[in-house]
């Protein structure tokens, strides 16, 4: 049986990443009754909406207004309100803004409710052929300071890598795993769950090769193996 929306709940609803079709009935329901849709861009948001048949009132909710933004929508749950918060592909707080409402209102005893969906880490991990068992999830890695230092602590990690990257810094990215990480085998995902979605695996020199001949487009995410991957010590979860 369907849960009814509540007043005064915050909802952080999981969107598809690409195919439109991974969209959970329970995420439409939600979307469908609530009465306001929190969303990063609700240009993106609205052509979600659109599609599914719904219109509702929007506010925008993003890294450059979300210190503003966050207690005016704190002020709409206290007043009874019932919101849906979203980003424009896949799970709010996971590498896209929702962190400063999500403390704001759990510091003020509102409930919280997570509507689970896509995201683009465990397909990547899934198809990556690599351990799965234990990994650690790293988002984007800093554009510029703090860069070399945030992968040398990566450096004895012995669990499998996750990261995310932009089409204008794949490359770079992956010479700098290879500088600092060494050649260790990676999965390069892009536009997961696409039409141009694809998949390359191999050592760190071999994906760049393909990187670099073909050219990056869409969004990619990285995964790396652990340190101790080629010596067979985290392929297998221990029993």
């Amino acid at each position: 049986m369907s849960e009814a929306v509540r007043p005064g709940v915050l909802y952080v609803v999981s969107t598809p990443i690409g195919n439109l079709e991974d969209i959970s009935q329970r995420a439409i329901r939600i979307l469908k009754d609530v009465d306001i849709v929190a969303a990063e861009d609700t240009r993106t948001t609205g052509r979600l909406l659109k599609h599914l048949g719904l219109t509702k009132k929007l506010l925008s909710y993003h890294n450059y207004n979300e210190a503003r933004r966050a207690p005016q929508l704190l002020a709409l749950l206290n007043g009874g309100k019932s919101i849906g918060l979203v980003t424009d592909a896949g799970t709010p707080g996971i590498s896209d803004p929702a962190f400063e409402i999500l403390r704001l209102v759990i510091e003020n005893g509102i409930t919280v409710v997570p509507i689970p969906g896509a995201n683009a880490v465990l397909p990547a991990l899934v198809v990556s052929g690599l351990p799965l068992h234990r990994f650690v999830f790293e988002g984007f890695l800093p554009v510029k300071k703090g860069r070399a230092t945030r992968l040398e602590r990566l450096k004895t990690e012995e669990r499998t890598i996750v990261l995310y990257e932009s089409p204008h810094r794949i490359v770079k990215t992956v010479n700098d795993i290879r500088t600092v990480l060494g050649e260790r085998r990676i999965t390069v995902a892009r536009e997961l769950t696409k039409k141009f979605e694809e998949v390359v695996r191999g050592t760190v020199s071999e994906v760049l090769t393909h990187l670099e001949s073909k050219g990056p487009k869409g969004e990619y995410v990285i995964v790396i193996a652990g340190v101790n991957y080629e010596t067979g010590a985290e392929r297998l979860p221990n029993n």
